[in-house]
């Protein structure tokens, strides 16, 4: 079998909740005020309950409502691939699988939480949803969701990216949502930026203050995260519980899991389903792969920082670069976040997830390798994933290991082709962070609270 593609009825009913299951509780997020522990009814102004109680949860499986199974089932349950023709292009022992979320209507895994996301808020009696992206797979995703829902959505786009993925824009309009360049005139959080540095070419950081002023400024709007908070990855589950469904199939395990981080949603998709085998004592790899351009968790540190430029959200405890860092405008903007998901950070400080930092130029040498064996077309982001596998791959070849390796193919990059036409033109060029630029973010939170 080259593939297994579960029935609809075999959707996953409930989300997989890894709190209670954890060796080590999370550290609580933090009032930046008080520095005590923040309660939900602190951020009720900017997310709806049902959404904040999943966030703080020991519950270890939640239900899905049946009003989001019924949008899931327009694309899920993803196939499971096995990738044949890589692995004989690569000589390697092993077996090769992705999980294709490419399929979904926007293109990616980002729909997962978008559309529980605008369901909540609709059924809290939201009207109007604001939120950031960096590379448009997160807006997008979120425009579909709000289209279906029937709620209005204002996008803050990283300036960079804005400029170049014109089609992400395209996307985001035709779903209904508005969408400005980040930083804009719109927020005192992008009126500053562009006072301070006119051409900046913008981060996530940026483009999350400007939403949540957005949303703080207006009674009839929320904000909306793409990543790194507990219900997001929480909802991204529904990959790898099918996944698990799938191998059955198959009649095989993994023996490594592999995803990109930025945030750490499609990682931890993927994962944390598997992250409960290994807890329970199960000899697997879960491998997280960030660009050496924003090396969060290689390079960061674990310590409490906030989750945006202007500092107007909580502390939490995570992998950090500092909340003013602006990395290069690699192509993979997904990835361009100073901090990472505190469930990724966490398990990354328990030993549980391995992190690995991969150049952009080798990303593409690999994202255009898959393209011509596998016919799909990766995002810049998915290539760092897709990296990682040929390493792994390459290391069973050297050892003579027949190792069962799956990935999580996050998104396709038919709205990123500008980004190979620099790739194929020799435009692109590799980044490591330079030590002075660590420092001087390290300088920006050495007196914040210690986790």
């Amino acid at each position: 079998m080259k593939r297994i593609t579960l029935s609809e009825q075999e959707l996953p009913r409930t989300w997989y909740n890894i709190a209670p299951d954890l060796p080590e509780p999370l550290k609580p997020p933090l009032n930046p005020a008080t520095g005590e522990p923040i309660g939900p009814e602190q951020l009720a102004a900017i997310f709806p309950m049902p959404l904040l109680e999943q966030e703080m949860s020991q519950e270890r499986e939640i239900a899905i409502p049946e009003e989001i199974l019924d949008v899931y089932a327009m694309w899920r349950p993803t196939p499971l691939i096995r990738a044949e023709r890589l692995e004989k292009h690569l000589g390697t022992p092993a077996k090769i699988f992705y999980k294709h979320e490419g399929v979904s209507p926007p293109g990616s895994h980002k729909p997962n939480t978008a559309v529980a996301q605008a369901y909540y808020n609709k059924i809290s009696g939201i009207k109007r949803l604001a939120t950031e992206t960096g590379a448009g797979q997160w807006g997008s995703a979120l425009a579909f969701g709000c289209c279906l829902f029937g709620l209005d959505l204002k996008v803050y786009m990283v300036r960079v990216s804005y400029e170049q993925k014109p089609y992400r824009r395209s996307l985001i309009q035709t779903w209904g949502g508005e969408i400005v360049p980040s930083p804009s005139p719109d927020t005192p959080a992008g009126r500053q930026v562009l006072k301070d540095v006119p051409d900046s070419p913008g981060s996530l950081g940026i483009a999350i203050s400007e939403a949540v002023q957005d949303a703080v400024h207006r009674d009839d709007t929320n904000y909306s995260l793409g990543s790194v908070l507990n219900h997001v990855l929480l909802h991204q589950t529904v990959i790898g519980l099918e996944t698990q469904r799938q191998f059955k199939e198959f009649g095989l395990e993994p023996d490594v899991v592999i995803g990109c981080v930025g945030g750490g949603s499609n990682f931890a998709g993927l994962a944390l389903p598997y992250v409960r085998e290994k807890i329970g004592g199960k000899q697997l790899r879960m491998i997280a792969v960030e660009p050496e351009a924003c090396p969060t968790i290689t390079r960061g540190h674990y310590h409490y920082d906030f989750g945006d430029m202007a500092q107007t959200t909580p502390l939490l405890a995570m992998h950090t670069l500092g909340h003013s860092f602006v990395p290069p405008g690699i192509h993979a903007c997904g990835l361009r976040y100073h901090g990472m998901a505190q469930l990724v950070s966490h398990l990354v400080r328990l030993g549980l997830v391995e992190p690995r930092a991969c150049q952009q130029l080798e990303c593409f040498e690999a994202a255009v390798t898959f393209a011509r064996t596998e016919g799909i077309v990766p995002a810049p982001e998915t290539s760092h994933a897709i990296q990682a596998v040929f390493a792994e791959a390459e290391r069973c070849k050297r050892e003579g290991k027949e190792e069962t390796i799956v990935f999580n193919f996050s998104g396709h990059g038919f709205f990123d082709m500008s980004a190979y036409d620099d790739y194929f033109a020799k435009k692109l060029s590799d980044y490591a962070l330079p030590e002075g630029d660590l420092e001087k973010a390290w300088d920006e939170i050495r007196d914040l609270p210690k986790p």
